[in-house]
Parts: C-alpha cells; sequence; structure tokens
C-alpha cells in the first residue's frame, strides 16, 4: 500500500478521540451527487482497521446510506459493541455537523484452519489481455481512477434483456489490493437499472452488505492484477431494485460478494 495513492489519499482518517476519527470528502472519487459509496465504505473498514482494540480482519459490513453526504469533513464514530474469542461486532457512524449522514455495522475476526469448499464458480469471461478497456463518461470523477474491461454490460443507450454485468477491474494507477480496495471495488457497478432502461434515471444506493471470504494472504497474491467482478438484479420494482455481485481473484478465488438495495426513479 503507498500512502501516495489518490485512493488512500481519500480514506485517510485523523485520530480526534478513543474511536472517533476526521476525514474528508475528496473530489477525485465524486459521484454524480455526493461521493462514490464505495470510497464511503471503505473509509468505514480503514476506521475499524486503525481502532488499537480492532480483533482480526473483515468479515462482514453492512453500510446504510442515511442522507447526502456534502463536500468537506467528516467524522466516524466506531465502537465494539461486543467482542467474542473469534469474532468482534462494531457499530459505526458517519456524521457532518453533529447529523448523521450514514451508519453501518460490521463484523471483524479471525479465521481458522477448517473444511473448505467451493460451490460458486466465476463467470466464464475473455481474459483482460483480451478485452479493451473502457469505462464511464468523464463527468463520472471516481470511475477514472479505475481501469475497466467489460467482458458483459457495458453501458449503452439501448436496453438490454437482463442486468448482468461481468468487468475486469484495478486500481489505476496500479495499487495493491487491501481490504479497504476490495470494499471499494464491490460498489463499481453502475445502477443496473441504467443497462435495463438503456439510459441515465435518478437512483442510489440505500443500503450495501459486503461478505468477505479473502485473507490477508489472498490479498497478497492477488497484488495489483485485475479482480473479476459481476453482479445482477432480480426484480424491480414500485421504486426498489437489489442487486448481488462477487469479487474473483484473478486465480479465480472467490474474494468476496456483495448484496445492494437501491432506490430509483423512472
Amino acid at each position: 500500500m503507498s500512502d501516495d495513492h489518490q485512493f488512500d489519499e481519500a480514506i485517510a482518517l485523523e485520530s480526534i478521540s478513543p474511536g472517533q476519527f476526521l476525514g474528508r470528502t475528496s473530489a477525485p472519487y465524486n459521484n454524480m451527487v455526493g461521493p462514490f459509496g464505495g470510497v464511503t465504505a471503505a473509509a468505514f473498514v480503514r476506521a475499524v482497521r486503525l481502532h488499537p482494540d480492532r480483533l482480526g480482519d473483515p468479515i462482514s459490513l453492512t453500510i446504510n446510506f442515511a442522507g447526502p453526504i456534502a463536500e468537506g469533513e467528516f467524522e466516524i464514530s466506531t465502537r465494539a459493541v461486543r467482542t467474542n474469542r473469534s469474532n468482534q461486532h462494531w457499530y459505526l457512524e458517519l456524521t457532518q455537523d453533529g447529523v448523521v449522514a450514514t451508519t453501518a455495522t460490521a463484523v471483524f475476526g479471525t479465521r481458522r484452519d477448517t473444511w473448505d469448499d467451493d460451490e460458486a464458480t466465476p463467470p466464464a469471461v475473455p481474459a483482460p489481455s483480451e478485452l479493451e478497456s473502457g469505462g464511464f463518461p468523464e463527468f463520472i470523477a471516481w470511475a477514472r481512477n479505475y481501469e475497466m474491461r467489460f467482458a458483459a454490460g457495458p453501458l449503452s443507450e439501448n436496453e438490454a434483456a437482463d442486468s448482468a454485468i461481468a468487468l475486469w477491474v484495478r486500481d489505476t494507477p496500479a495499487r495493491a489490493l487491501d481490504f479497504e480496495s476490495l470494499t471499494s471495488m464491490c460498489d463499481v457497478f453502475y445502477p443496473r437499472v441504467f443497462q435495463r432502461r438503456g439510459k441515465y434515471v435518478p437512483a442510489g444506493t440505500i443500503s450495501l452488505t459486503i461478505h468477505y471470504f479473502a485473507t490477508a494472504d489472498d490479498l497478497a497474491v492477488q497484488s495489483d492484477s485485475f479482480v473479476l467482478a459481476n453482479a445482477a438484479a432480480r426484480r424491480f420494482h414500485k421504486g426498489y431494485f437489489d442487486q448481488s455481485a462477487e469479487l474473483w481473484s484473478s486465480d479465480e478465488k472467490l474474494l468476496a460478494t456483495s448484496h445492494q438495495v437501491v432506490y430509483y426513479k423512472d
């Protein structure tokens, strides 16, 4: 990890009191309204990882975007609500001027050697070298920080029959994957309703849950190679839709899954 990378600058936190951290929004990671949700989620993970009482690594994170985050400073409060022998439960809040904008719960823990099995399999897609680099429109600032190579579901002005998307993605400039950047990549997909409707409509994530399977050793092996990310929705109904996603290492290990509910207007 390089502290000079713009991603590390975007999630930089200063300890101002026990369990309290001061951060600031970053223009390179702006979305159409407010900051990119993935970088906010990453800041929550960074806050827990900076806490001296933290046990282990991320197992699960649920983040609820309660209101808009304005440009400027914010505070993150962290509280370990219970610590067990192998896992630890956290409650977090992001506030601006005393008003809660985002809340989160997290589970951190230690992993043990156990019986393992993989039932999920990665989608069959061409290698990154066989795909052209693409991305989002220039006005979506945060997307410029990622190199994207779409195997399915690039942005289009045509309606699509389904919402499935698959792309290879990594930070640009290159940066070794860690838990914070993996967290951010779990939100790298544009809203599935854009794909189905073939146009931009007002949409925003309400709640995002990430389950982590990667260990620190897995991330060290991955380094700065491309991550394969795929996602799809299951139902669009009365202003809300869901999205389930998987993130795979370059050697076909499942690193994380994510699930979110998104509001939309059309």
